[in-house]
C-alpha cells in the first residue's frame, strides 16, 4: 500500500485538517498526479472518498451509473463482462497505483463492465465533478489524462493483437515474463519464482483461454522443463531459456 507523505504548511498558509492531508498524500503517490504541486492535489480531496472492500465484493455492475473513477491503493480489482448464462470474460486486472473508469466517466455513460475485488482492497473514488473542475483549471493535467487514456487504448490494441496472432503457449509465456517485469526485477537469466496474483481461472480468462487449455499448456511447459508449478507459485529454472522459447 502507498506510504503517505506529509507536508508542513507554508508560512501564512492555513493548516490542513488531518483527513485532507492524508487523502492528498495518498493521491500524490499515484502516477496520474505526478508533477502536481501539493496545493494543487489538495483541490481534488473535496471529491475523494476512500473505500475498503473485502475479497469478492462487487464495486459496480454493468449498467450502473458512473459518478467518477477509482484509484487502487492496495489489492487487485477485476474488470469483466458476464454473459446471461453466467460465463465471465476478464478484461483487465487492476493493481495498486492504477486507475479505472475514466473513459466511462468522460462519456457520461453507465459502466459497460463489472468490477470485483480479487483480494481485500483499498481504493479512492474521485468524483467526476471535481475532476472536470480541475481539468478546466489546468490544461497540462488534461494532457496527462488524455495520455493515460491513449495508453489504455494502446494496451487494448496490443491485447487484440495477442489474442489474434499469438498461440495460447505464447500468451502464457508472455504473461509470465510480464509478471517478472511487474515485480520490478526483469531478470535476463537464472532461476525465478513468481507468485500468480490471482487464480489460474481468472488469468486464463484474461488471456482469452479456457481454464482447460490454460492447464494443458502449463503441463506442456512443465514437461519441457521450462517451469515448475507449486500451487499459485511458478518456478522458472532459467527465465532466459523461457524467453528464448518464444522465438
Amino acid at each position: 500500500m502507498f506510504a503517505p507523505e506529509h507536508h508542513a504548511p507554508r508560512s501564512g498558509e492555513r493548516p490542513l485538517d488531518p483527513e485532507t492531508e492524508r487523502l492528498a498524500a495518498l493521491l500524490a503517490q499515484a502516477p496520474l498526479f505526478n508533477g502536481l504541486a501539493h496545493d494543487e492535489i489538495v483541490h481534488f480531496t473535496r471529491g475523494v472518498r476512500e473505500q475498503k472492500v473485502e475479497k469478492g465484493v462487487v464495486l459496480f455492475h454493468r449498467g450502473d451509473p458512473c459518478h467518477g473513477f477509482h484509484l487502487v491503493l492496495a489489492g487487485q480489482i477485476k474488470l469483466a463482462f458476464t454473459s446471461a448464462d453466467g460465463h465471465e470474460k476478464v478484461i483487465e486486472i487492476i493493481r495498486a497505483g492504477q486507475t479505472f473508469g475514466e473513459a466511462v466517466m468522460f462519456m457520461d455513460k453507465p459502466y459497460v463492465v463489472m468490477a470485483q475485488a480479487l483480494t481485500d482492497s483499498t481504493l479512492l473514488h474521485i468524483s467526476k465533478h471535481v475532476m472536470f473542475d480541475e481539468m478546466g483549471r489546468d490544461p497540462m493535467f488534461c494532457r496527462k489524462i488524455i495520455a493515460g487514456l491513449a495508453q489504455r487504448l494502446h494496451h487494448l490494441i496490443a491485447d487484440v493483437e495477442t489474442y489474434s496472432l499469438r498461440s495460447g503457449r505464447e500468451r502464457i509465456i508472455g504473461y509470465l515474463l510480464r509478471e517478472d517485469e511487474l515485480d520490478g526485477e526483469g531478470h535476463a537469466s537464472g532461476a525465478v519464482s513468481l507468485r500468480l496474483p490471482t487464480s489460474k481461472g481468472t488469468i486464463a480468462s484474461r488471456l482469452n483461454l479456457t481454464q482447460e487449455h490454460f492447464s494443458r499448456i502449463l503441463h506442456e511447459l512443465i514437461d519441457a522443463g521450462l517451469i515448475e508449478v507449486e500451487g499459485r507459485t511458478i518456478h522458472i529454472p532459467d527465465i532466459g531459456r523461457l524467453r528464448k522459447s518464444l522465438n
